[in-house]
């Protein structure tokens, strides 16, 4: 598996936000020690320093899906900020999850409710940090 990049902000706040909703049990105990473990992994940057083409929180990418051939486009939130009616995906959800620190152009195989699944990140409408908004 590729390493991913995270900002100092984001693996921060993701953190606390698994460990919560593990301690409240709003996430069951394995996906959080998966989700957990994947954090682990991640290159952690400066919010200053993160290229601009990697996937953060409040990112809005467009997406490729190999096994439907169509385009979506999701913004990636925390939990609280969910709504699939605007396209506001958690950080919680499998494509979330797979989504998170990966670059315009790669693939990811994941495993989402409908099966494996292979995405491609075509392009990165709107990422945070290159706009300058460092506090979201």
């Amino acid at each position: 598996m590729k390493k991913v990049t995270l900002t100092k902000n984001d693996y921060t706040i993701i953190y606390k936000a698994i460990t919560d909703a593990k301690n409240s049990k709003t996430i069951n105990s394995n996906e959080a020690e998966k989700l957990l473990s994947e954090l682990s992994k991640a290159e952690i940057v400066p919010s200053e320093k993160i290229d601009k083409d990697v996937v953060t929180m409040n990112s809005e990418v467009k997406l490729f899906f190999e096994n439907t051939q169509k385009e979506q486009s999701f913004k990636i939130v925390y939990p609280q900020d969910a709504n699939l009616k605007e396209n506001k995906i958690s950080i919680f959800s499998p494509i979330a999850t797979a989504l998170i620190g990966y670059k315009i152009g790669d693939e990811i195989e994941w495993i989402v409710p409908g099966g494996m699944t292979k995405i491609k990140i075509v392009d990165l409408i709107y990422q945070p940090e290159a706009a300058g908004d460092f506090d979201l």
